[in-house]
């Protein structure tokens, strides 16, 4: 399988994951059924079956293969993506009105073609080997369009306000203390925003990342470090995490309960 940049990874598993929703979408039709059809020898990749997944009455495990699968077909199809696409994000889609215009959603059949005019044929031979697309009926740039639809649909989406994930929080992130009321802390501080962008610490994008603290933890993270020093060394809480005196402190903190806990 092709090997995606690490500057690709983010919109590539973003697109992985539109694509897995449209192949199980197709495949959980009444008359659809992922089994790899017989089919003459070619010099196609997709008569390789070292390059890609194998399906067949007795081997086949609907999920684990599925994901194979997709991820196969997900690693080639990206690497024909307009190069723009395979690093856009919500602010600079926002700022380009040629882009915007360029990706008007929703995107057709004949969008793919336009956008993806050298496509490895043996994708589609390969789709169509398995039962998921049909010339006569439906074709890969068919098959294609909501999936790219989904995919500029998430890049193009703003990102949500710090205040709406608090409820993915399961408790302090640096303590674990589940009971007590949390806070976000901008793991890029705000005071020093404009020079994290300025000198290329981080990406306006990355800027409104949060964790979710208790009010000890909170005060301790910004007496641990300044300002600067967690915009440029400890900008996640994995980071924070590393170092022992953290781990010293959340393991004491942790410990504190209430009376009545």
């Amino acid at each position: 399988m092709a090997v995606i940049p690490h500057e690709q990874q983010k919109n590539f598993e973003i697109f992985r994951d539109c694509l897995s929703t449209a192949l199980i979408e197709k495949i959980s039709q009444p008359q659809s059924r992922l089994r790899r059809r017989t089919k003459p020898n070619t010099n196609t990749k997709a008569s390789q079956h070292a390059s890609q997944p194998h399906f067949d009455d007795t081997s086949f495990n609907p999920a684990e293969d599925l994901a194979d699968f997709t991820d196969y077909i997900a690693s080639e199809t990206f690497q024909y993506l307009p190069e723009e696409l395979k690093t856009l994000d919500y602010y600079g889609y926002s700022k380009d009105a040629d882009l915007q215009a360029r990706y008007a959603l929703p995107l057709t059949g004949d969008n793919v073609a336009d956008l993806l005019p050298t496509l490895d044929p043996s994708i589609s031979d390969s789709l169509t080997a398995y039962g998921i697309t049909h010339d006569a009926v439906q074709g890969i740039n068919e098959i294609l369009a909501p999936v790219l639809t989904s995919l500029v649909n998430a890049i193009s989406t703003p990102p949500p306000a710090p205040s709406s994930t608090k409820a993915q929080a399961e408790g302090c992130e640096i303590c674990g203390r589940d009971w007590i009321p949390l806070s976000y802390h901008h793991l890029i501080p705000r005071f020093v925003h404009a020079k994290a962008v300025k000198r290329g610490w981080h990406r306006e994008e990355d800027l409104q990342n949060v964790a979710w603290l208790c009010g000890a933890c909170h005060r301790f993270v910004h007496r641990f470090a300044d300002h600067e020093e967690l915009a440029r060394h400890y900008y996640t809480v994995e980071l924070l995490m590393q170092e022992e005196q953290v781990v010293k402190w959340a393991d004491w903190v942790g410990r504190l309960r209430w009376k009545g806990r």
